[in-house]
């Protein structure tokens, strides 16, 4: 009988046992799944094509490599198709917990969507369009635009610079502005003359009219922003000056004087740390600039001269002690003053009714 109980008391405990053993799984698994952050991430062209897609794919990649957090990617989703709608269904399905919508277009067409989901964290790259479970996100690529015009307006001797530009929306304003506000700091008696494509991506009309505005209105440095340097390919065939666009063209002469660049992964690393501890809610949108080195200016050519490499780094240091390039007293291409002695244009201006254009700034029109 001893032996008999013996062993009862012992199948008990043995049983006991498993059973705590099962719990623990059970709550080590329930937390893991709880902890871990996986990353919808959806974009516009290849994540190795030349341009703003490598780089942003670059960018998200190292940022979720170094926070250890699980990265799903959606290629090729093209705006206005319903493919990005598609999309955002399938990574919903595949249990992402937070969705980047890295083109500007994506916000717009899925605004309703974006609503079904409110569970998801969503994180895109227009301000013009919100929601409660989304928020913007960006560089100050206008300071860094800034910066190039600095460049271009010491390099010209016609004092006329092109700018092709892909539609008339408050990010592109932004850089026009900048650019010219540059240009003019360095070469007061330039202009920029601005041809629109009216895409991110069309690549037989962006060298057409980088062609028309080396042909017919003498530009001598010519800059852009689309997704690809296919103006730059026009300006090394002219043997003109350029300025590039997320990196560095690498088979570029010397005439490619620098690029404005981002540092992807510094954005998305911020963004993916306020996530990972919940503090998200605190922010409203996230616009990081040159003091956090966001963004910049890429190596220059020879042909850069060390006025202008000086210049440059005065401009540099003054933004990061606190100038803002929409400061001060500047007058839109009318004559009209938009800012004054002492004052600096908002935010929230510049995010969401930036929709005219300074001084110096010339549009194009194809005759």
């Amino acid at each position: 009988m001893k032996n008999e109980k013996q062993w009862k008391i012992s199948l008990f405990g043995a049983g006991v046992l498993i059973l705590l053993l099962i719990v623990v799984i059970i709550m080590t698994a329930d937390f893991e799944k709880e902890d871990k952050v996986t990353v919808g991430f959806i974009m516009t062209g290849k994540t190795q094509e030349e341009g703003w897609n490598r780089l942003h794919y670059e960018g998200i990649l190292a940022a979720c490599r170094q926070l250890e957090v699980e990265l799903l990617v959606k290629e090729e989703v093209k705006e206005n198709t319903g493919q990005c709608e598609q999309a955002i269904r399938e990574l919903a399905k595949e249990e992402a917990d937070m969705i980047i919508l890295s083109s500007y277009g994506y916000a717009e067409e899925v605004l309703e969507v974006v609503k079904e989901y409110p569970e998801i964290a969503f994180y895109s790259e227009s301000f013009d369009h919100e929601a409660e479970n989304m928020k913007s996100y960006f560089a100050r690529m206008y300071q860094a635009r800034y910066l190039a015009g600095i460049v271009a307006g010491k390099q010209s001797e016609t004092n006329v610079i092109g700018y092709v530009a892909a539609m008339a929306n408050n990010e592109v304003n932004r850089g026009i502005n900048a650019f010219t506000l540059g240009v003019k700091r360095e070469n007061p008696e330039a202009k920029v003359v601005v041809a629109w494509s009216n895409s991110w991506d069309d690549a037989q009309k962006e060298k057409e009219l980088a062609q028309l505005l080396i042909e017919e209105e003498n530009v001598d440095v010519i800059a852009y922003h689309q997704n690809q340097p296919n103006v730059v390919e026009v300006a090394e065939q002219y043997k003109i000056a350029s300025i590039g666009y997320h990196e560095p063209v690498a088979d570029a002469s010397e005439n490619f004087l620098t690029a404005a660049v981002f540092h992807w992964d510094l954005t998305y690393k911020e963004v993916l740390l306020d996530h990972i501890r919940d503090k998200s809610t605190e922010v409203d949108t996230y616009w990081v600039g040159i003091e956090q080195d966001a963004i910049g200016l890429s190596a220059y050519s020879p042909k850069v001269s060390e006025e202008a490499i000086e210049e440059v780094e005065q401009a540099k240091q003054e933004m990061i002690a606190g100038f803002d390039v929409f400061s001060g007293e500047i007058y839109d291409r009318d004559g009209v003053k938009r800012c004054s002695e002492g004052e600096t244009i908002s935010d929230e201006q510049l995010l969401k009714n930036f929709d005219w254009y300074v001084e110096g700034v010339e549009l194009y029109e194809e005759k």
